[in-house]
């Protein structure tokens, strides 16, 4: 049987990315998710997901300052909210990823995390997990 969560979280700086890997792991625990594929999905245009180094708080932060100097706040942006960088870096990044679920465990590697990332916070946000069985 298929499964559906959310995870509801606010963002508390403009460019963030927050850690979730252990709110994934509680709802695919509690689903009782064995195997399959995950889905990890954010509706936002100004957000992402990624799965990335949660070891180091060093690597999300030099990501976040990389994407802010790659994209800018150029005069020729036409959006008028003013936040086309944030549009274009959720582009860059993507709303999705997908983790390999096996025997009721995520299927990451050592080093990885899975992140929500803020481009254009701070704001309240949703995370859906969508669970494949196969």
């Amino acid at each position: 049987m298929s499964s559906f969560q959310t995870i509801e979280l606010k963002s508390s700086q403009p460019i963030e990315f927050i850690d979730i890997t252990a709110q994934v792991r509680d709802r695919v625990r509690v689903d009782k998710c064995d195997s399959g594929l995950l889905l990890v999905y954010t509706p936002h245009t100004t957000a992402a997901v990624t799965i990335n180094e949660n070891a180091d708080p060093a690597v999300p932060h030099d990501i976040g300052e990389f994407l802010k100097r790659l994209v800018g706040h150029e005069d020729y942006f036409r959006h008028q909210e003013g936040n086309s960088p944030a549009h274009i870096m959720s582009s860059l990044v993507s709303a999705s990823e997908t983790v390999i679920i096996q025997n009721g465990e995520l299927l990451l590697g050592t080093w990885q995390g899975v992140f929500f990332c803020e481009f254009d916070g701070p704001r309240q946000r949703r995370v859906l997990l969508k669970f494949i069985p196969g």
